[in-house]
């Protein structure tokens, strides 16, 4: 009976063990599912902006992520819905961002071990990202009516199966912390949707769509 070399059996399972990567978990919906917790009095119908400061530069997010994740909080749990007319502005500033990566040394340990022990859910290494971030309220005519802060966190595992992929890893770490950083700012315009509502009323609709100072908008 003929028997794998030491080296080509451990080429195989390395092999085994890079493609099971692909069996991780899926993330799909994670980037744009909000839960629903609408705020007691909802304001009116605001144009949306985002500007994503040092997030543009990190390696996770892309893009349209931080837009998307406002957009979808504000209209789910927020604004009312509008067909054409806005009061406002709503804007969304990304302030801080740190991600690190740790537990790199497990991937050297596990390369030793030709990735074997990740087969059995052993962690390769793990994204954490600390964001800071505020909304900027504004009447149409861009009078800042207020400004409310969040933090969020998150600490996502890159592993066969019982984690996530080194592809999709550092993104849903920065999606995970803005989420959270949402999370805390949504009580916040909560307590002053009372106060913010009829400032917006009464400083008209909004001419122009575009608010100066803005990276993209609704």
């Amino acid at each position: 009976m003929k028997f794998f070399s030491p080296a080509s059996r451990a080429l195989w399972l390395t092999t085994f063990a890079l493609a099971g990567l692909g069996a991780c978990k899926s993330v799909k919906g994670t980037f744009s599912s909000v839960p629903t917790a609408t705020i007691s009095k909802r304001l009116p119908p605001l144009e949306i902006t985002a500007d994503p400061g040092p997030l543009a530069m990190n390696d996770g997010a892309l893009p349209e992520d931080p837009l998307r994740m406002f957009k979808a909080e504000m209209q789910r749990n927020v604004v009312e819905p509008t067909d054409t007319a806005t009061f406002g502005y709503a804007r969304l500033v990304v302030t801080k961002v740190k991600t690190v990566r740790t537990g790199r040394s497990l991937q050297a340990a596990q390369v030793i071990t030709f990735l074997i022990p990740s087969i059995f859910g052993a962690p390769l290494e793990w994204y954490k990202t600390d964001i800071q971030a505020e909304v900027q309220m504004m009447n149409a005519s861009g009078e800042l009516l207020g400004t409310y802060t969040g933090k969020g966190t998150s600490n996502v595992k890159v592993a066969m199966y019982s984690g996530y992929s080194q592809t999709e890893a550092p993104r849903l770490a920065d999606v995970l912390a803005l989420k959270e950083a949402l999370a805390q700012i949504r009580p916040q315009l909560d307590t002053a949707a009372t106060r913010l509502r009829p400032l917006m009323l009464t400083g008209g609709s909004v001419n122009n769509p575009t608010l100066p100072g803005s990276s993209s908008k609704q």
